[in-house]
């Protein structure tokens, strides 16, 4: 199963990349976390983190859009993601430690409606993370 978590880059320089999701009631997987006050899973904040580390490496070298999740370190979550709020996503490359390995440093902000322009977004995800080749089957 799939989930696509970047619904539009706001920027990208090669080193650094923004994206957000919005998210929608109607989310299959706010169903059930939590039936009565449903709420984007932390495990999803880290999905749509990797997957915004992910875009920024394809746009490097389309080759590396595969590359899989390698190691999470310093994982902290904050804020609660409610439907019709948005997560604004920034990820930095921090260094290639050896081929085909990168290691990121990413925030996950949550952008409520009524608060669009709040100057400092309550942080609701950030940590450290690798993504590395993905290891042959077999």
């Amino acid at each position: 199963m799939h989930f696509s978590l970047v619904d539009r880059v706001l920027h990208c320089d090669g080193e650094r990349i923004v994206t957000l999701k919005s998210v929608s009631a109607s989310e299959e997987y706010l169903q059930d976390h939590f039936p009565t006050f449903p709420i984007l899973p932390g495990v999803f904040m880290l999905e749509a983190m990797v997957q915004a580390a992910r875009e920024l490496l394809s746009r490097r070298d389309p080759a590396l859009a595969r590359h899989v999740l390698g190691s999470v370190r310093a994982l902290k979550y904050g804020s609660l993601v409610r439907p019709g709020d948005s997560l604004r996503i920034e990820a930095a490359l921090m260094k290639s430690s050896e081929p085909g390995h990168f290691e990121f440093r990413a925030t996950a902000t949550t952008i409520r409606p009524d608060h669009s322009e709040d100057p400092a977004p309550p942080q609701a995800a950030s940590g450290r993370f690798s993504l590395r080749e993905p290891r042959p089957i077999g």
